[in-house]
């Protein structure tokens, strides 16, 4: 009976000292890096999060901007800090998907070096052109693009980038033959189709529809898989250009580096899936056209993987490599 007794305490003071090691999370500032430059989607929505997660917890949450790369220089820096849950990325995840097929080289495995949190948000891509590109329609801008090979180019936000990805999909789908103006993240693809510089952009909704309302880019289309009660009257890549399946977009995700504490993950899972549903917050995000996920970890872990095989196969079909 003492044996038993002596066993029973000592599990009561090691579920005492869990709880409290839980409760204690976070005692200290937590950073969310986000690998692109300030103004895009995924800055936007860390900030937002960020902010309420520092009203709640009492602890500042600090965004750091790291770009380059099409993100892989930030999620580079989680995957090797230290697995405490103060280090976090949030990013596009169809990034993040689609760099083991065109970075030989990557410095971290997405498998591997990562626990994944939630999935946040999509934002489908608006399909935009400058207001002096004389086109309309989908079923126009390809048919402008076939009859000038190469003469327009599209703007992303860095190669190997979702919306990079988008484009060349594009092209794969339609036979068009067009040229890839790489920026230094969506705000400054954003600006290089709004001044001219670049002719075509697919981007987030997000950070694109604001310059949308303004006039600096003319909208042709939505890459979801149906119309969006944001935008009931602009119909889809899909339907307005023949081109059934054609889904691209800004999936955003939270992911902390591997092997941090599973109730730490667990603790960042509920509290952001909790920002997201906050009813200022989802009204926020749906009004401007990204839509609230928040999965499970594993959830979210499996499209991932999933996402990852996706981009492979069209990489693998269009032959492309980084020069």
């Amino acid at each position: 009976m003492k044996v038993i007794r002596i066993l029973s305490c000592a599990a009561l003071a090691f579920a005492c000292c869990a709880a409290q090691a839980q409760q204690a999370y976070p005692s200290r500032p937590i950073r969310i890096i986000v690998p692109f430059a300030p103004g895009g989607t995924s800055d936007i929505l860390a900030r937002l999060i960020g902010a309420k997660m520092t009203e709640n917890w009492g602890q500042q949450v600090l965004v750091d901007n790291r770009p380059g790369a099409s993100g892989n220089i930030g999620a580079d820096l989680v995957a090797k800090s230290a697995p405490d849950g103060y280090t976090t990325v949030l990013m596009d995840v169809g990034n993040l998907s689609i760099s083991p097929s065109i970075f030989p080289k990557l410095p971290f495995d997405i498998v591997r070096d990562f626990a994944p949190v939630t999935a946040i948000s999509y934002s489908p891509h608006l399909l935009c052109t400058h207001p002096s590109v004389p086109v309309r329609t989908v079923k126009e801008l390809i048919a402008l693009a076939k009859a000038h090979p190469g003469k327009l180019n599209y703007g992303s936000t860095g190669l190997g980038s979702a919306p990079h990805m988008a484009g060349m999909l594009f092209a794969y789908r339609t036979g068009v033959k067009w040229v890839d103006i790489p920026a230094k993240g969506g705000a400054q693809s954003i600006m290089d189709v709004a001044t001219g510089e670049a002719d075509v952009l697919f981007n987030g909704m997000l950070a694109t529809l604001p310059h949308v309302k303004s006039g600096r880019l003319k909208l042709i289309a939505i890459s979801s898989e149906k119309r969006v009660p944001a935008l009931p009257d602009t119909p889809t890549v899909a339907e307005a250009g023949n081109l059934p399946g054609f889904v691209t977009g800004s999936w955003q995700g939270l992911l902390a580096p591997a092997r941090t504490p599973a109730d730490v993950v667990a603790r960042i899972n509920g509290e952001v899936v909790r920002i997201i549903t906050l009813p200022d917050i989802k009204e926020k995000l749906t009004t401007t056209g990204a839509y609230p996920i928040g999965n499970t970890p594993r959830e979210f872990g499996d499209w991932l993987a999933g996402s990852k095989e996706r981009w492979a196969k069209l990489i693998k079909a269009t032959g492309f490599k980084l020069e």
